[in-house]
């Protein structure tokens, strides 16, 4: 068996060392692969093409659709996720948590970055899936809206909690009970995202920013504010300023949020709706204030001492990625072992380091101690209670309303 012997550095060294490594390649990250929008998911084959190619979009049993599981006689696992979304060693070969899974199990994975689109992705396993074969995958890793639609058509297994102890018992409570998988029966958490405001201190010049009102409204800030073309994520944080719940809204509530964010781009406040790509614009200061994802934060505040965060009174939105396992599977056993070890505090310690994602698992603070105090010092990485508290997810939306609400917001923000 090959062996693999890292380079003797200390942790904090090590710690530096992967940030300058990932910080070099920071235009092929996890978020800089915007997660695109239910919309785009429509016209690639949602649920309405479904339908009309006689493809029942809901009502099957969940997970009624396995195989026979080969993990006894092969030992190996399939996973797909999605680019720069896992622990790299410093020679950039390896991955060195997947290393001890195989070397304490014995099992083989089989890595694959193949997912760069929520959309594109689901476009590429639709066929196999609705014709019930095999996709050649035993993990993959979707965000929740899609994850969520994948259960509701009967498209993955239901998890063995026997072959869970550790994530059954380690999920954060913030991550336990998403609407679209109650208690977690087909999903586990691969990583947290948040998004804040972001800003950089020096390009402020003493205006003050807390909230997403200072945002729309404050004239001192006029074309240098930024927006996320992710709609879930920009009309969250407006409906959380608003006094609105994210969790529970109608159609009143979204279009009150839509008029509001309309009169500041009317005013010409916002200056873009951007992906990813915001961060250089906020890194040079062409961008005041904006909305950003928490791991784009953590890079950029470690690179520049202008930009910094603030999480507003009215909270957050947060979102997940998910490993689910696919219907007909060869290696369910494999992959449910796999998404277990990552819920070891030890593993899912190696893993933030490196990703500086929100991490799901509860007491995985000391161990990342070890490995780059930083980061468990971070709430962005590591919330506490009073972070925690502060979180919103986006409730699940109906094919109606995803096509609805998609629809109004690309056309306010010219996408």
């Amino acid at each position: 068996m090959e062996q693999y012997e890292p380079e003797r550095l200390t942790p904090p060294q090590a710690a530096a060392l992967r940030r300058s490594l990932r910080n070099g390649r920071a235009a092929l990250t996890r978020r800089s692969l915007l997660r695109a929008g239910a919309g785009g998911a429509l016209a690639v084959g949602g649920l309405g093409t479904l339908s009309a190619c006689g493809i029942p979009p809901a009502g099957l049993a969940r997970g009624s659709v396995s195989s026979q599981d080969h993990s006894a006689t092969e030992k190996v696992v399939n996973f797909s996720n999605w680019t720069e979304y896992i622990d790299v060693d410093d020679s950039g070969k390896h991955h060195p948590t997947l290393d001890t899974f195989r070397r304490r199990t014995g099992i083989k994975v089989n890595y694959t970055e193949d997912i760069n689109d929520n959309n594109e992705f689901f476009g590429k396993i639709k066929p196999q899936l609705a014709a019930g074969q095999d996709t050649g995958r035993d993990i993959i890793v979707l965000t929740d809206w899609l994850a969520g639609r994948l259960i509701r058509l009967g498209w993955v297994q239901k998890l063995d909690p026997s072959l869970l102890p550790h994530a059954y018992a380690n999920l954060s409570p913030q991550f336990r009970n998403p609407d679209w998988d109650p208690g977690r029966a087909y999903s586990y958490p691969w990583q947290g995202i948040s998004t804040v405001i972001a800003f950089n201190r020096k390009a402020l010049d003493g205006v003050e920013v807390k909230t997403v009102s200072d945002l729309l409204d404050n004239p001192a800030l006029k074309g240098r504010v930024g927006m996320l073309s992710e709609m879930r994520d920009t009309i969250g944080m407006i409906m959380l300023d608003m006094g609105k719940d994210p969790a529970r809204f109608g159609d009143d509530d979204f279009d009150a949020v839509l008029a509001r964010l309309q009169k500041a781009v009317d005013k010409g406040q916002i200056r873009r709706f951007t992906g990813n790509d915001y961060t250089s614009d906020l890194a040079k200061g062409d961008l005041a204030a904006c909305l950003a994802w928490a791991g784009d934060v953590v890079q950029l505040k470690s690179d520049s001492p202008d930009v910094d965060y603030v999480v507003p009174p009215s909270g957050y939105m947060t979102s997940t990625d998910n490993m689910l396992v696919p219907n007909r599977a060869r290696h369910r056993a494999n992959a449910e072992r796999l998404m277990d070890f990552y819920y070891e505090p030890q593993q899912a310690a190696e893993l933030a380091a490196y990703i500086n994602y929100v991490t799901p698992v509860d007491g995985v603070k000391p161990y990342l101690a070890r490995i780059d105090k930083d980061a468990a010092d971070n709430p962005l990485i590591v919330p506490d209670k009073a972070m925690q508290a502060k979180s919103h997810a986006f409730r699940s939306l109906s094919s109606k309303e995803e096509t609805a609400y998609e629809e109004k917001f690309s056309k306010l923000t010219g996408a």
